[in-house]
């Protein structure tokens, strides 16, 4: 039995005084009061609190009969949810309450009596099924219209619910509040608010509003409007109008008209001018008052125009940034504002075609979204056969298990990549993202058969070589045939915004890039630089790959200069296109990494080929690879290693970058190349590998007789390296961290092969998120942190940087700003939402310490 509260001050009519706002009564109650402090035509209104609500759901109900007493005698009304953020959701709206016979005798003399029994078998329906929980298809045997399809209705309802419908309005708004109420305390509501980011405690609170009908003798109907394009932003008056309707059922109706004059057939505008009119003045005021685009819920009620509510318009990624700056653009919100409102991740969506949010999905299976955007193409096992299918002119995705430095042409000739294995940090994932790459990597759920050239689906469904397939690589989807896409769309609207952006972050934004053509991605997304170009990828064309295994098994030290000297012309092309591109902005070249077993064959085709390369037998081109094989490779001989133990790799590359250097300030502003050293563990490392690059640079100057200007750094990606920063810092001018790998020893955990355990780890809270998707601030961030504190204390002048793919991770750039890094360098497609999250940042401190609410 429910126990009635009398006097609850959290129940309240909706007034422009009335003490509601979003975080007590809901966003809706909240968004109605200010209507009604714009004066438009909004129905008498009152507000339940979420306390209010929660009482109801544990059996104590408010003053049901004072709630009544505040609208006019006879009135009809209905209930609506009103959740802290509309997005959260909440019950369906119950309309028509007060529906009985009496209410219907009097209605057929004002409306009708087909009018009068629309009304009353909607609200029975709608009680029938979220009041009384009765099945909806009790319903569906019955025909006839006006009063006898009625009366069927009531006496189905009766039979079913073994009692007769309700005829005191107390009684039924009571049950539909009660109904409501536990609604929201379901699993699955729970479940569903909680997967929209609501919190587990979020509350509830319910408004009652009495009825505008919709229903009766004049222009009576019903409709939606909103005043810009939810895809586009661009403005544009949108909705549906119904009439004799009630609610939304203008969105759904088949009779619905248009808005606005349109040729394609009758509008509200032709139908009702003065109601459309005064829509357009109440939804251009709510846009300048409420700050914000607005969809409006309306109805018509003999002539008549009512505002039923407001909610914000939604609006996809691209819809969002263009709201925001035409707003602020308008002078109704500021610039810091419109930054604000949009999220850093949403910006890739505008960077890089999307599935249509409409298109039907086909899934065949699930991984890890590692680089953003979609594509379609033709399965393909190999990069060879990616490149062939590039030389036709087919859009291909190219499968593999996990890709390698040698799949590097393949990624580049295909429009997307698969993978079995990896996770946000492998290969695939790091490749994808810095040329622009749909990938999905770790899809372990489908089976891979490469050889046999089979792609099996989650479902059973095998795929083969030629199928057609698209790459969701956003929300880390594999689906069948090729859905309609929307385009990447960059315009003068994400100029003016970037803009922004860069006028109030306070930290430099870098991009990680390895080719010419990534350069000029760099350079168009307007970062101040590249902060590690990984000099590797360029010996993996077909080219180059010959001559460096030629190198990689000469035996001496002059044999190996010899093979190097036909790579030094090739690099220092390279490095000269690059340092064109990137004029006037700096450049940080990282040294030869990989360990040099990832550059031979391990296949016996592979071999063969070697051995007839290098004219000598197979047998001993396979002992000599097996002999370069190592346990663990990336604990092994690489990085600075290589550099201290085949310094003339080393010595190649530098005077390939200072030669390209002279020739790029020729013709431009000077170059001053910053030189990276690779997996340093100790200073004496850096002493070593530093004589050897002096020595080349005035070997350089002397044979042009010009000078230059250069700089040294390390990049610090061991655990050792943080801990002896001091001492590395000493020998260096910069320190850029490798929070990849570092993240890597850190955890003693590869981040190739973590994607087949993560997600588990992730669900069981034994991490909170995937530390190489969001940096670990308990360990590897300790790390960071003592590092920039030793090298800092050691040399005051140092700069100290952030190179690993975290630096394109808002929440790891919050921590990099808290210790004081100067710049952060990410893939370049990860530039633009990098430098919109170092500005949230910025404006968040600056409103903080002005003690100003933050948007």
């Amino acid at each position: 039995m429910l126990h009635v509260h009398n006097d609850d001050p959290a129940v309240t009519l909706i007034t422009p005084t009335a003490p509601v706002s979003a975080p007590t009564h809901g966003g809706r109650a909240k968004c109605l009061q200010r209507l009604v402090r714009l004066d438009l035509p909004v129905p008498r209104t009152v507000a339940l609190s979420f306390d209010t609500v929660q009482k109801i759901a544990q059996g104590t109900m408010p003053d049901v009969p004072a709630i009544l007493e505040e609208f006019p005698e006879g009135a009809l009304l209905c209930v609506r949810p009103s959740s802290e953020d509309p997005d959260w959701g909440g019950p369906g709206a119950v309309l028509n309450i007060g529906m009985n016979d009496a209410r219907f005798a009097d209605l057929t003399d004002k409306i009708g009596q087909d009018a009068a029994a629309h009304l009353y078998m909607r609200f029975i329906q709608a009680y029938a099924a979220h009041v009384a929980r009765l099945d909806p298809d009790m319903f569906d045997g019955i025909d006839g219209a006006g009063p006898r399809r009625l009366a069927q209705a009531l006496a189905a309802y009766e039979e079913e619910a073994e009692e007769a419908f309700p005829q005191s309005t107390a009684v039924q708004l009571a049950e539909v509040l009660r109904s409501m109420a536990r609604a929201w305390g379901g699993t699955t509501a729970r479940l569903l608010r909680e997967a929209k980011g609501a919190p587990v405690d979020a509350g509830l609170g319910l408004v009652v509003q009495e009825m505008a009908l919709g229903v009766g003798q004049a222009e009576c109907g019903s409709g939606v409007l909103q005043m810009v394009n939810s895809d586009t932003g661009l403005p544009q008056i949108t909705g549906r109008y119904l009439s004799q309707s009630q609610g939304r059922e203008a969105l759904s109706g088949p009779e619905a008209i248009f808005l606005e004059r349109d040729g394609r057939g009758p509008s509200l505008e032709e139908l009702a001018p003065e109601a459309f009119a005064a829509l357009k003045v109440n939804g251009a005021l709510m846009r300048q008052r409420l700050r914000e685009e607005m969809q409006i819920e309306f109805t018509i009620d003999n002539g008549a125009l009512f505002i039923l509510d407001g909610v914000r318009v939604r609006r996809s990624p691209r819809a969002a940034l263009r709201i925001a700056v035409s707003l602020a653009n308008d002078g109704i919100i500021s610039r810091q504002e419109a930054l604000m409102r949009v999220e850093p991740r949403a910006l890739s969506e505008l960077l890089h075609r999307q599935v249509d949010t409409a298109a039907a999905r086909d899934r065949l299976g699930r991984g890890i979204n590692a680089s953003p955007g979609a594509a379609t193409g033709k399965i393909v096992f190999s990069a060879n056969a990616a490149q062939a299918s590039a030389a036709r002119g087919e859009d291909c995705v190219l499968v593999r298990r996990e890709t390698s430095p040698e799949d590097i042409r393949g990624m580049h000739a295909a429009s997307a990549v698969l993978t079995e294995r990896g996770g946000i940090t492998s290969h695939a994932a790091v490749i994808g993202r810095g040329i622009g790459l749909p990938c999905v990597v770790g899809a372990a759920r489908m089976r891979f058969q490469i050889r046999r050239g089979i792609l099996t689906a989650e479902d059973g469904r095998t795929f083969r070589e030629g199928d057609v397939i698209t790459i969701d690589g956003t929300n880390g989807e594999v689906l069948a045939g090729a859905p309609p896409m929307i385009e990447a769309a960059l315009g003068e609207s994400f100029k003016t915004f970037m803009a922004w952006a860069d006028a109030e972050r306070d930290i430099g934004i870098r991009a990680n890039a390895d080719t010419p053509m990534d350069a000029q991605t760099a350079r168009n997304f307007n970062a101040q630089g590249i902060g590690l170009c990984r000099t590797e990828h360029m010996f993996f064309e077909a080219d180059r790959l010959t001559v460096m295994r030629e190198m990689i098994f000469a035996d001496a030290p002059d044999d190996r200069r010899s093979a190097l000297e036909q790579l030094l012309p090739m690099q220092r092309a390279d490095f000269t296109e690059l340092f064109r591109i990137m004029q006037g902005q700096p450049v940080c070249i990282r040294l030869f990494d990989p360990p040099l077993h990832e550059f031979l064959p391990s296949d016996r085709a592979g071999l063969r080929d070697l051995a007839e390369a290098l004219d000598l037998p197979v047998s001993d081109v396979t002992r000599r690879v097996e002999s370069m094989g190592e346990y663990n490779p990336m604990l092994g001989m690489r990085g600075v290693r290589l550099g201290v133990t085949v310094p003339e790799i080393y010595d190649m590359q530098v005077r390939a970058i200072f030669e390209a250097t002279i020739e790029a300030s020729r013709d431009g502003d000077p170059v001053v190349p910053e030189v990276m050293i690779p997996l340093v563990s100790a200073s004496r490392e850096v002493e070593l590998v530093r004589k050897r690059i002096d020595a080349v640079a005035a070997a350089v100057k002397a044979e042009q007789q010009t000078e230059f200007d250069y700089r040294l750094g390390v990049m610090v990606e061991t655990p050792r390296a943080c801990l002896r920063a001091a001492d590395i810092a000493a020998h260096a001018q910069f320190l850029s961290f490798g929070t990849n790998d570092l993240t890597q020893m850190t955890y003693g955990l590869s981040r190739d092969d973590a994607g087949r355990f993560m997600s588990e780890y992730v669900r069981q809270q034994v991490f909170p998120e995937d530390p190489f998707h969001i940096l670990d601030i308990e360990g590897v961030g300790e790390l960071l942190r003592l590092g920039v504190e030793r090298g800092r204390k050691s040399r005051a002048d140092i700069t100290l940087s952030v190179c690993g793919e975290h630096g394109g991770n808002p929440e790891s750039i919050a921590y990099c700003r808290q210790l004081g890094v100067d710049y952060v360098s990410c893939s370049s497609f990860r530039v633009p939402g990098a430098r919109l999250a170092a500005a949230q940042l910025a404006i968040r401190d600056a409103m903080k310490a002005s003690n100003m609410p933050i948007p």
